[in-house]
């Protein structure tokens, strides 16, 4: 499998990775560490699709897609901080005051995983977050051991994943996802 990442400009796509079956269903679309809690409440059906379709329209979109061949096998979030819900999360810390940005959900379609696809998409993060000018990107992943995670709350990534992309350890968080620990992953891009 010869995996390509690129923006995520084409929404279709986005759809496919991120979205319901049921249109009229209200769901994450990666859209609850992007936006305020308030209007992620207000965002209902349809109307949340419509947030994320103009998300694909702006600069920069919402995050990355990575493709096998021309199909969508994966996704990856990822913005300035400051842009996010991050700014404000009291579990996790501020390492410092660089205008970092936030790498924080990793999905690869069923079919696809255990390919290398989630390496390519922390890859391509990183390079789009460089292209960007981002002094450094951080990610918050699960601290799992070699405990096994559940593919639904896998969402985060794992930290030997980050590890192995050259992100160290910077930070505990006082975030647990799914009964493992979260912890505050940078890699400097400068």
């Amino acid at each position: 499998m010869s995996i390509d990442v690129r923006p995520a400009t084409v929404f279709a796509d986005v759809r496919t990775l991120v979205g319901p079956k049921s249109p009229d269903s209200t769901v994450c679309w990666c859209l609850s560490y992007r936006i305020p809690t308030k209007l992620a409440n207000e965002l209902r059906g349809r109307d949340r699709a419509e947030y994320v379709e103009g998300l694909c329209r702006a600069d920069p979109p919402p995050g990355v897609l990575a493709y096998d061949g021309e199909t969508p096998v994966g996704w990856a979030a990822v913005a300035p901080r400051a842009a996010t819900q991050f700014a404000r999360n009291r579990k996790i810390p501020h390492v410092d005051d660089l205008p970092v940005w936030s790498l924080w959900c990793i999905r690869v379609r069923p079919g696809h995983r255990r390919r290398g696809v989630s390496h390519a998409l922390i890859a391509g993060a990183v390079a789009f977050a460089r292209s960007h000018g981002a002094p450094a990107i951080e990610a918050y992943p699960l601290d799992n051991g070699d405990a096994r995670v559940d593919t639904t709350m896998a969402y985060p990534g794992l930290r030997r994943n980050f590890e192995r992309a050259g992100f160290t350890y910077a930070a505990d968080t006082s975030s647990v996802l799914s009964g493992h620990p979260r912890v505050l992953m940078r890699l400097d891009l400068r």
